[in-house]
């Protein structure tokens, strides 16, 4: 029987009954976004967490509190003895809903106390956690991991997240001694699908910095974010009927099927890693008269970003350019910018992080995010946004897990940003 592993602090050992309980609770409510979805949230299910962590929130005692017609969440922990003329020192983000891209409806998690070090067969779906296969999963041997059944996602992106900063706000709540400023609360839909910040009022949430709690591996600082754009490939066949097609057919789909073999093979997520960026299909619909292929191209860098854009965009024209006179169109649009460049001029909002993660004992480990986060957006929309990780595993996927030692450390980290921020400002 193997020991149970050793919390970072004590104060995250503190937290961390509240930690999970909370992610428990939330992760329940089926809060899955959609693409297909019109208006702000894209679903009406993520309304049922939103009303939950507002009552929450009003219970601790939040100040300005408000749930805006568009399913935002924002909330104030005013500095001990009232509230500071000079506004929010600084914010703590995370996000409502989670991936389409697994089921996300009637999660049912499973704490895993003191995990064994072996394979975790979920009684559902047949899924496996095999720490042979899973990253991160052997170094956790010791730590009490949350799961889902197996046959959902378990949705700790970005119910960890969320989590933490509730616990850690709550914390702060009822502990008036512990230094701290004002510090501005959100929590926004959408993020998934990339819409999150882009009804996000910057002016009304009032703080001049954020985090958003929604990385990954423990000690995990992020000010760097992939670029991505959406790009779209319509294709217009030739129809006829079968049998007399010949000469005549120019059948969409099959073409659709040549570009995608036409691109290179290492531009693609299953062949990137570290600072290499791809082309992604996501969808492809069609039948002999149109096609649509849906990409995301990222790259940290916006030059290298167009380059896999044109050559998609030339290998696309010059695969349907050989079937006149079938057409093609390739339509590219911005989804989000690195946000480094947006944080260079705040050099303090991460410093303040890994000083933070520092006195948890925590070495800090500042790694490029290989997607985006709120903050991408967010920072350059004025609200300087850093990621902090949460211990969540395995995103988007039915092997999702948590790592409640490490979400501990996560909400243990905001308590001591709290004294960093009023300590250094």
């Amino acid at each position: 029987m193997i020991a149970p592993a050793p919390f970072s602090s004590t104060l995250a050992e503190q937290l961390a009954e509240d930690v999970t309980e909370r992610l428990v609770r939330y992760e329940r409510v089926d809060t899955q976004s959609s693409r297909e979805g019109r208006g702000t949230p894209s679903t009406a299910c993520q309304w049922e967490l939103a009303r939950l962590l507002e009552a929450e929130l009003a219970e601790m005692g939040l100040e300005d509190i408000s749930l805006d017609e568009h399913c935002y969440l924002f909330a104030t922990l005013p500095a001990p003895g009232g509230r500071s003329p000079d506004g929010a020192a600084f914010g703590l983000l995370a996000h409502i809903d989670v991936s389409p891209d697994a089921p996300a409806e009637g999660v049912e998690p499973i704490v895993h106390r003191a995990y064994d070090g072996g394979v975790i067969e979920l009684p559902r779906g047949g899924t496996k956690l095999d720490p042979a296969t899973v990253p991160g999963l052997a170094e956790s041997a010791g730590h009490d991991l949350v799961t889902s059944s197996g046959d959902t996602l378990l949705g700790a992106d970005d119910k960890a997240g969320m989590a933490e900063i509730m616990a850690a706000v709550a914390h702060l709540a009822a502990n008036p001694d512990l230094p701290r400023p004002p510090i501005r609360v959100g929590f926004t839909p959408d993020e998934e699908i990339g819409k999150g910040p882009i009804l996000f009022d910057v002016e009304r949430f009032g703080a001049p910095c954020a985090y958003t709690l929604d990385g990954s591996d423990l000690g995990e600082l992020q000010a760097e974010s992939f670029t991505g754009s959406e790009v779209v490939v319509s294709i217009k066949g030739v129809d006829v009927h079968p049998g007399s097609a010949k000469g005549i057919l120019v059948n969409a789909t099959r073409l659709a099927g040549e570009i995608l073999a036409a691109l290179p093979a290492e531009l693609t997520p299953e062949r990137t890693e570290g600072r290499q960026g791809f082309l992604h299909p996501v969808e492809v619909r069609g039948d002999a008269v149109t096609a649509t292929l849906t990409f995301i191209a990222r790259d940290f860098e916006e030059e290298l970003k167009r380059q896999h854009i044109d050559l998609l965009r030339g290998t696309a024209e010059r695969v349907v350019g050989e079937h006149p006179p079938a057409t093609v169109e390739v339509t590219a649009a911005p989804q989000y910018p690195n946000m480094r460049d947006h944080l260079a001029p705040f050099p303090h909002v991460m410093a303040h992080a890994e000083e933070a993660v520092r006195r948890e004992g925590i070495e800090p480990v500042k790694t490029p995010i290989r997607g985006g986060t709120d903050g991408s957006q967010l920072s350059a929309k004025g609200l300087p946004t850093p990621n902090i990780f949460t211990g969540g595993h395995e995103y988007h996927s039915v092997r999702e897990w948590a790592s409640v030692q490490e979400m501990a450390a996560a909400a243990a980290v905001l308590v001591r940003l709290a004294g960093v921020w009023t300590e250094q400002g």
